[in-house]
C-alpha cells in the first residue's frame, strides 16, 4: 500500500510541468457585474476581485513585483486599480494600472502598476472592461432561435469549461483557484436571467421616457455562490417558460425552455428529481445548493454542462415528447440528466486539482449516470447496455497504439481538449465499475461518502480517492488501479493450462497487451502488465 508521504511527493512532481499563473496572488472572491447588449452583441463588465498576496520571493524582479497576471481572452480593458484592505476597510487611495499587456497566445493579461504590489496583504482589484457575445458557443455567447410567432430571438448563455471563463471576465482560470462568486446582471426589463444561485434582489432602473415609451432595465443580483472553480460559473439571459418540482429534501428543480416548449421538459424534470434524491442517499452528502435549474439552450456545442445549480443542455438532450419518443430517446435524456447531476458532487463539490485528473469528473459521472438511470428505470437494464455501450467504446479506442492513459500528463491547460474522449468517459466509467465490484457496494459507498466529506469544496488528485477506498476496504487500491489508470491499453487473458480435480480447478493464465490491428509487440511492450482482479461465480 502506498503511503501518504510518497503520494504527496508524486503530487508535487506532477505540478512541475504545469503552466500556471504565479501563486503569490490568491483570489478569494469575485463580484461580477455584467450588462449585456443583445442587439450589439457586446457586454460591459465590472469585476471586483478580493485578493490575498504572499511574498513574491527574492528572485522576482522589480517589474514583476509591480504586476498582476491573470487570464483574459477577447476582452477590451478600460481601467483597473487596486486598494489595500485592512479589517474590511480600504486604506489609502486606489493605485491605478498604468499599462495593460495582453498575450493573445497564452491568453494572459498582465496589469502593470506604478508601485510594488504589497506582500502579505488583502487587496480589492477592480477591472472595467468590455466583451463580445460571440457566436462560437464558448464563453458568454449568443444563441438564436425562432419564437412561437416565427420571429427570430436571441438568448445569451455561458459555456466556460474548460478554458473559457476568461472570455467573460478576467480571472485565475484554473480549477484549483476556487473562489466565491457574487453575480449581478443588468438586463432589459422584458427579459429574465438566471445564475448558479437564487436571486438576492431585483431593482428596476428607469433609463429614459419618450412619450408613451419607457425604457427600463432591471438589475438582478444573485446570492453568493459556494466556493467553486471558475469554469462552473454560469448565467443565462432571455425569455423563458419553465416547469418545476421539489425533491424529498426540498430542493426546487426547474426546467427552463424557450417560450412554448416547457411541456417537453417534463420527462427530464422527473428524472432530475428522482436522481437528486438517489444521489443524496448514495453519497450521504445532501445536495448543497438551494435550487437546481436545467436550461435548454438552442445552440450548444456539447451535450450538456454541469454548471453548479444551473445545468445547461443542448435542446435535444433535455426536451422530448414522452408520448412519441422512442425508448432510446428517453434513455438518452435520462442518462444525460443523471450524468450532469452526478457532477454536482463529483466535479463541483469536489474538483480535480488539475486537468490531468479529468477522469475523476467524467469517469465517475459516466458510471453514476448508469447507476442512477438503473435505479430510476430498472426496465432499461442499463448495466446490460453498459457492456455494449461504454465498455465497447472504450475498448475500441484503447485497443489502438494511438490511445492514451486515463491519467494524462497535462502541461498546458489547452491540451485538455484532447482528452474529452471515450478513454476519460467510458474507460473511466468501466474502471469505476470494476472498483465497485472488487470492493463491494458497502466499502465502495462508504469510501465515496468519506471522500466527499473530507474534500468538500476542495480539490483532489486520483490518489485521494484511492486512499478513501483503501481505508474502508483494507485493500491496496492504489496499487491495484495504477496499471489501469496510468498506462494505456488493456490485456488479453488466455488460459495456458487447466487442471481439474474432484472439487476444484486450477487455471494458469497469461496476459498480453491487446492491439486490435494485430501488430507485433516489441520486447518492452510485451512486458506490460496489469493487476487483474478475478471475480468468480457458481
Amino acid at each position: 500500500m502506498t503511503n501518504d508521504t510518497s503520494n504527496a511527493s508524486a503530487s508535487t512532481d506532477k505540478t512541475a510541468g504545469r503552466v500556471l499563473l504565479p501563486g503569490n496572488i490568491i483570489p478569494n472572491r469575485y463580484d461580477l457585474s455584467l450588462t449585456p447588449d443583445l442587439e450589439a452583441f457586446t457586454f460591459d463588465g465590472i469585476c471586483k476581485i478580493a485578493l490575498e498576496t504572499t511574498d513574491a520571493g527574492d528572485t522576482a524582479s522589480n517589474d514583476t513585483k509591480k504586476q498582476i497576471s491573470l487570464h483574459a481572452k477577447e476582452l477590451c480593458f478600460k481601467s483597473a486599480n487596486y486598494v489595500v484592505m485592512i479589517d474590511g476597510k480600504a486604506v489609502g487611495a486606489p493605485v491605478e494600472c498604468e499599462e495593460f499587456r495582453v498575450n493573445t497566445k497564452t491568453t494572459i493579461a498582465t496589469l502593470l502598476f506604478g508601485q510594488e504590489i504589497p506582500c502579505n496583504a488583502s487587496l480589492i482589484l477592480t477591472i472595467e472592461y468590455m466583451g463580445f457575445l460571440n457566436n462560437q458557443m464558448a464563453g458568454f455567447y449568443r444563441s438564436s432561435y425562432m419564437d412561437i410567432h416565427g420571429k427570430s430571438r436571441i438568448m445569451a448563455s455561458t459555456q466556460f469549461e474548460a478554458l473559457d471563463a476568461r472570455r467573460c471576465f478576467p480571472c485565475w482560470d484554473e480549477p484549483a483557484r476556487k473562489a466565491i462568486f457574487g453575480v449581478t446582471l443588468v438586463i432589459p426589463s422584458n427579459l429574465q436571467c438566471l445564475s448558479n444561485m437564487p436571486e438576492a434582489s431585483r431593482q428596476t432602473m428607469l433609463l429614459s421616457t419618450d412619450g408613451s415609451n419607457t425604457n427600463t432595465k432591471t438589475r438582478v443580483s444573485f446570492l453568493d455562490s459556494p466556493l467553486m472553480s471558475t469554469y462552473l460559473l454560469a448565467f443565462c439571459v432571455g425569455d423563458f417558460d419553465f416547469l418545476q418540482a421539489q425533491t424529498k429534501s426540498g430542493v426546487l428543480i426547474k426546467v427552463y425552455t424557450a417560450p412554448g416548449k416547457a411541456l417537453a421538459g417534463q420527462f427530464a424534470l422527473d428524472c432530475a428529481v428522482q436522481s437528486l434524491d438517489h444521489y443524496d442517499e448514495f453519497f450521504q452528502v445532501p445536495y448543497p445548493l438551494p435550487k437546481l435549474d436545467m436550461v435548454a439552450i438552442p445552440e450548444f456545442a456539447a451535450g450538456a454542462m454541469e454548471n453548479w445549480g444551473l445545468v445547461t443542455y443542448r435542446e435535444v438532450e433535455l426536451l422530448i415528447d414522452p408520448t412519441k419518443a422512442s425508448n432510446q430517446q428517453k434513455q438518452r435524456v435520462c442518462t444525460v440528466v443523471t450524468h450532469e447531476l452526478a457532477h454536482q458532487w463529483f466535479g463541483n463539490l469536489v474538483t480535480m486539482a488539475w486537468w490531468d485528473d479529468l477522469w475523476l469528473n467524467e469517469g465517475f459521472a459516466s458510471w453514476a449516470e448508469n447507476w442512477a438511470a438503473n435505479e430510476i428505470y430498472p426496465a432499461y437494464k442499463m448495466w446490460d447496455q453498459f457492456t455494449t455501450g461504454h465498455l465497447s467504446a472504450a475498448m475500441r479506442l484503447d485497443a489502438l497504439k494511438s490511445s492514451h492513459p486515463i491519467q494524462v500528463k497535462i502541461g498546458h491547460a489547452e491540451e485538455v481538449e484532447q482528452v474529452f474522449d471515450a478513454i476519460s468517459y467510458c474507460k473511466g466509467g468501466a474502471v469505476v465499475k470494476m472498483i465497485c465490484a472488487v470492493l463491494g457496494k458497502k466499502a465502495f459507498q462508504e469510501g465515496l461518502a468519506n471522500y466527499m466529506k473530507e474534500h468538500a469544496y476542495g480539490n483532489t488528485e486520483t490518489y485521494d480517492l484511492w486512499n478513501a477506498w483503501e481505508k474502508t476496504s483494507g485493500m491496496p487500491v492504489g496499487e491495484l488501479m495504477k496499471s489501469w489508470t496510468e498506462q494505456m491499453g488493456f490485456p488479453m487473458i488466455s488460459t495456458t493450462k487447466e487442471t481439474w480435480n474432484e472439487d476444484s480447478v486450477e487455471l494458469e493464465l497469461n496476459q498480453q497487451w491487446f492491439l486490435s490491428d494485430g501488430s507485433a509487440l516489441t520486447t518492452e511492450e510485451a512486458l506490460k502488465k496489469w493487476t487483474i482482479p478475478i471475480l468468480t461465480c457458481t
